[in-house]
């Protein structure tokens, strides 16, 4: 299971450069990383995780395959996209499809790109998306709720809970918050994602800042920061220009590039990692002569359900799960090395998968 992550932001904030960076970085490193374009605009890259590489050193795996990520380069939004300005109802749709919102801010000074509203200003640029999302959710709600009613004076439970959580959206909505403020519980939690409200999507800011700013951003995503702690989102800083560059370099070239610019790793590789933290995913491993394989899975996944995302069948004739910790993995040399020092355990239908782990998964046919 990957995710997919909604690439937004205003015109002239630096969105296609870094879609394009993205893109390009990925089809360098198809070795490790594969990349497709599965439309013109959507691309896959692996997962960076140094972890895998490590692993498939020590079992001598033939093949490295990464758990992926998708990005979307969602058309750009103006204001009065939740009535169909500019691109607005295509941009809408496509948002409906993602997992989590990788919304890029202009946070760099520069007279030669127009801004939209003729000045820098990420707070309020922030504001402007949300604002029209949320009209959006308010709008796709009372229509909704207008055609419930007939099930409604039916008695149909299911309609009940639908419109019950409708109106706590449309009751914080009205606040001038988003959807995912909603506090919902357990037995709502699917019924809730089956809304697919545009205000429930996590958020990761994303401060485009110039080049000289990489390492240590501005005051314009000193900013956003503040913003994103508040909000309880997450917010990395990247320079579109720097990526760009670095996307054209060889591997070597690019890391004596990033040290020279005082990076320790490629911004493209922090906003992969920080998706990757902000829906609460890891990662666990499966590894052989013939590969070495990463899959991801939701935080609290137990074991039958994490080898349900290798094949539906393993998860159904589920056994046990052979099960070796990563550092245990790495300090014992290999599973032969785990097994003699005792680190192999088999674990049941009721162990909850840790991030890193080494797993064989054991199944009826």
């Amino acid at each position: 299971m990957g995710f997919k992550m909604g690439i937004v932001g205003l015109p002239n904030v630096g969105k296609s450069t870094l879609f394009n960076a993205l893109t390009r970085t990925a089809a360098a490193q198809a070795a490790n990383f594969p990349f497709c374009t599965i439309e013109p605009n959507v691309g896959e890259v692996g997962v960076p995780d140094d972890r895998l590489d490590k692993l498939a050193a020590i079992a001598r795996s033939k093949q490295i395959i990464p758990t992926r990520m998708t990005f979307v380069d969602i058309a750009g939004l103006v204001k009065g996209a939740s009535k169909g300005e500019g691109l607005g109802n295509q941009f809408l749709a496509n948002i409906r499809e993602v997992d989590a919102i990788a919304h890029v801010l202009r946070c760099f000074e520069d007279g030669d790109v127009t801004h939209v509203e003729g000045r820098v200003d990420p707070v309020a640029d922030a504001d402007t998306i949300e604002t029209e999302l949320m009209l959006a959710d308010l709008e796709s709600i009372e229509k909704r709720r207008a055609n419930l009613v007939r099930k409604l004076k039916g008695n149909d439970k299911e309609a009940q809970q639908q419109d019950r959580l409708l109106a706590a959206a449309q009751a914080m909505l009205e606040d001038g918050k988003p959807a995912r403020l909603v506090e919902v519980d357990a037995e709502d939690a699917r019924a809730w994602k089956l809304l697919q409200l545009l205000t429930t999507k996590p958020v990761l800011y994303v401060c485009n800042v110039g080049e000289a700013e990489a390492a240590d951003g501005n005051k314009h995503s000193a900013k956003v920061a503040a913003m994103a702690a508040e909000q309880g989102n997450a917010h990395v800083i990247i320079s579109a220009q720097i990526e760009e560059e670095i996307s054209q370099l060889e591997e070597d070239e690019a890391a004596m590039f990033l040290e020279e610019m005082g990076l320790a790793e490629a911004g493209l590789d922090r906003l992969i990692k920080a998706g990757y933290e902000l829906l609460h995913l890891e990662t666990y491993f499966t590894v052989g002569p013939k590969e070495a394989r990463a899959w991801t899975i939701r935080t609290g996944t137990a074991a039958p359900q994490a080898a349900g995302v290798i094949h539906g069948d393993f998860e159904k004739g589920f056994i046990r799960a052979e099960t070796i910790a990563y550092d245990d993995f790495v300090a014992c040399n290999g599973e032969q090395g785990a097994k003699e020092a005792g680190k192999m355990r088999a674990e049941g239908k009721g162990y909850v998968v840790k991030d890193g782990d080494v797993l064989h998964f054991l199944f009826n046919t």
